[in-house]
Parts: structure tokens; sequence; C-alpha cells
């Protein structure tokens, strides 16, 4: 059944690391490794790339550096990571996410011939493995060291969706000037920032065979890991870049339920009118009814929440973000007071302040999408350059 499986992804998609497992590891023969990577670097086997790098014999593993929910992916988003060593092979694991420390040290990459990332990322902004990403690329020019990137499909798609990072934004969860949904892979990402930064980096892309635009992440053969412990499938991965932004307000996206990222409540929610409110909207590839969950941790732990839950009917046309706005828009109009944004929150998830702002002044859904249209209209043209698959 394995070799049937592994059959069926080569004939699909290759990520980079089983392009560079298949080459023979020749890039970097030879070479003192440092890889940044956590559970979701898998082969077409499922093997993690920490134990394929260990048995490649012609090179060294050297060091492991490891981003936000930790080497294993099972700590919860915010929480502080120490470093430590891999069981297995003995290596030392930096944590990337550890209190005020979310970049490689000079001490850390001391020996280093090359850095590797390979992490698969969901295609929001405000995730925070490719920061990750940029900020170990920076840290990497500043030492005159190779960097790698191991592509992976970007499991949404190319889809562009939101408004671009304003200007004077800069956090871990919005780093980069591009919209909420960017549509890059972590090559991309990694090609676009080296080149707005105008960093003098010697980067290598190892590029996925197999891969088009288009494609879902489980239209692509490529192993499926939850990539943090409240993304569980791909629609979750999907509804992201637009119920993620819940998490700057006073409402449950579902942590601590079987739903997460596909509900959203609270216990004074009035969710049967948003529902139907939604649903006439004719949002296009999903529907929404009313669900009445009680999450066992995070916001309204221990209470039941009036919630609306969100079935996709068509990945293909789902804008994650108009769903978000349109249910801020009626959440407002039906729940007044009791729903709350967080002014600054919000505009570093969406990456504007267009969205509260248009609120504020009594705009409805259609002249919001419309701002954030208008903010990634520049992006999309200069986006093409960075691309590197149709």
């Amino acid at each position: 059944m394995l070799l049937a499986c592994a059959a069926q992804a080569q004939a699909l998609t290759l990520t980079g690391l089983d392009v560079l497992e298949r080459d023979g590891f020749k890039q970097l023969a030879g070479k003192r490794v440092g890889l940044i990577t956590n559970h979701t670097s898998v082969d077409i086997s499922g093997v993690n790339a920490v134990d394929a790098f260990h048995k490649a014999g012609n090179f060294k593993l050297a060091a492991i550096f490891s981003p936000e929910h930790g080497f294993r992916g099972t700590e919860e988003g915010g929480v502080y990571i120490e470093s430590s060593s891999d069981p297995v092979t003995g290596v030392p694991v930096y944590s990337l996410y550890g209190k005020g420390k979310q970049r490689p040290s000079p001490e850390m990459l001391k020996g280093l011939d090359v850095l590797v990332f390979d992490i698969q990322d969901i295609g929001a902004r405000f995730y925070t493995y490719l920061t990750t990403m940029g900020y170990a690329m920076e840290e990497a020019d500043k030492a005159g060291l190779p960097f790698m990137v191991l592509d992976r499909p970007n499991p949404i798609g190319g889809t562009v969706e939101g408004p671009v990072l304003e200007p004077g934004i800069s956090f871990f969860t919005a780093y980069f000037p591009v919209p909420a949904r960017h549509g890059f892979t972590p090559g991309e990402m990694a090609l676009f920032h080296k080149a707005k930064l105008g960093l003098k980096l010697d980067l290598t892309v190892v590029k996925l065979e197999g891969w088009t635009r288009d494609l879902f992440f489980d239209a692509t053969g490529v192993v499926w890991t939850n990539p943090s412990p409240n993304i569980r499938n791909v629609d979750a991965e999907v509804l992201y870049p637009g119920l993620g932004c819940f998490e700057a307000s006073n409402v449950s996206v579902g942590r601590g339920t079987d739903r997460p990222f596909l509900w959203f409540g609270a216990p004074w929610m009035k969710a049967a009118k948003i529902a139907k409110k939604l649903n006439k909207a004719a949002l296009a590839g999903v529907k929404f009814s009313p669900l009445r969950l009680k999450p066992d941790k995070d916001v309204y732990e221990g209470k039941d929440c009036e919630g609306v839950a969100v079935t996709v009917t068509n990945r293909a046309a789902v804008r994650a973000l108009d769903v978000f706005v349109n249910a801020a828009y009626w959440l407002r109009e039906y729940n007044g007071r009791d729903f709350t944004l967080k002014p600054e929150e919000i505009r570093k998830m969406t990456g504007s302040g267009d969205l509260y702002r248009l609120l504020e002044a009594g705009a409805g859904p259609a002249a919001i999408i419309a701002a954030f249209e208008k903010s990634n209209a520049p992006f999309r043209a200069d986006a093409a350059k960075y691309l590197l698959y149709k």
C-alpha cells in the first residue's frame, strides 16, 4: 500500500526534499548543514527531513532549527519553546520561537556551510513559518552563509486576497509586504524577500516538480501532517486567511472544539440570523449553518457558544477574506457592542486599517472588499516576476 501511495505521489508532486533526495543530496555534498524544519518536512515515503539528512552519508547535519509549535508541531500557538537536542540523531535543536529569540544567532550559525529551510506553510501571511524563513535569510546574509529553500506547495493554491501589509507594520505575524493570502510557495516568498530587501544572499530554491497553482494540497500526493495543532485539513487552511482574523476579536474560532477554523462563535452571538445573512450574500464556495459548541480551551472555555459552521463546497471559489468581512459586518449589525474588534490587532491580521476604519464609518462589505482589492492590485502585477510555477 505504501509503495502504491508513493508511486501515485511521484506521478503528481515532488517536493524540494524529494528532488534533493532523488538526486543523492549532491548539492549538499561535503557540507556542514543547518536545517530549519519541523514535523511537516516529510519526503514521499513519510520520512522526516532530519532522518533523511542524517542517513544521507555525504554531508553532516550539524544543527536543527525549529519554528513556532516546536520541532514536533505539538505546541499551541504562542507557546515559547526551549532549545534541546534531537534524541534520535543527537543533533542540537535550536528554537527559533523562544522568548525574545526568533532569529538564529551568530553562535548558532557558526561552523555551518549552508542553511536549509524545509517547512510546509499554509498560505496566509500571519502564519509564522515563513517569517521564520525571512528572519533566517537575513541572518544568513549577514553571516555570508548560503541559504537553500526546499520548496513545498502552497496548499491553498495561487489565489491572492486581502490588503497588502501597510508600511510601518512589522511583527512576527505581520512581516512581509504581501496580501493576507499571498499565493506564494516558500521558494517564491524567498525570492520576493531577497529582492525587496536587496539581500546579497546566495539563495537556491530546489523547485517542486509536478505542482501547478490550481492544485490544493490533497491533490498533490504529498503526505499530510497537521501544520499546527488546530489546522487539521485543507478546508481549514482555505478558510484560515479569513476566519483567522477573528483572533483579533472576542469571537472564538473553534480552538478547543472539533472544528477549529471551520466555525466561529460566542455565547452572545445571534448565530441563526448571521448564518441566514451570510447565505443570502451568495459568497462563493461556502455555505453556513448555526451550530452550538462548547470550547474546552482558549476563549470561552467551558461555555456554550452560539456559532456559525462554515462548509466548503468549492475550494477554488472560496474567498476567505470576503467571508470574514461579511461576518464581521453582520456581527456588528446584530450584536452591536457585544462584538469587539481590537483595532491594532486587526490591523496586523488583515494588514491594513481599512477594515476597522470602514466598519466604524458604516461601510458595507462591498466597500471594504473593494478597498482590499485596490490595495493588492499592484502586488498582483509585481508578483509575477517571482513565480516559479504556472
